[in-house]
């Protein structure tokens, strides 16, 4: 059995693997029992997996090899476990690499990933992710439909 310092990260680098090949349903479902944070106003709520699915599907260019054209690489997790007590938490950083027709390539975006997990029934999950930490923007005319927040 892993331990839970590597089922944690696992997770981080599920998500990216996900992502970078256009499998939006497979990222969602990590998500599915996650509070996903989209703006830290204390008015606006945290939205669900089924929303955040919506959100990738009208908002990330897919091409015409299915994916997105991108590589996101986390890195520099920080991890804090209560093992009694079944959550985790985790600081880590990402950047996303994009080539796509016609281009050389290149950075696109990196920010920061804050997450919290549960372990239940002996498995690790995502129970919350915020993903309002976008500290630095490339050209991203090539992979967003949206201008980013």
């Amino acid at each position: 059995m892993e331990n839970s310092a590597v089922e944690i990260t696992n997770l981080l680098h599920r998500y990216a693997e996900l992502m970078d090949a256009g499998d939006f349903e497979g990222c969602a479902a990590l998500f599915a029992d996650a509070a996903i944070i989209l703006d830290r106003s204390p008015d606006v709520p945290p939205v669900d997996a089924p929303t955040m699915l919506a959100l990738w599907r009208s908002s990330v260019i897919v091409y015409d090899d299915g994916t997105p054209r991108t590589r996101h690489l986390v890195t520099n997790p920080i991890l804090a476990i209560d093992e009694e007590g079944g959550t985790a938490t985790c600081r880590s950083t990402y950047t996303v690499f994009q080539q796509v027709p016609g281009s050389e390539l290149q950075p696109v975006a990196s920010g920061r990933y804050h997450d919290r997990f549960e372990r239940v029934d002996g498995t690790w999950r995502f129970s919350e992710r915020d993903f309002t930490m976008l500290d630095l923007v490339g050209d991203l005319s090539h992979h967003l439909t949206i201008d980013p927040p």
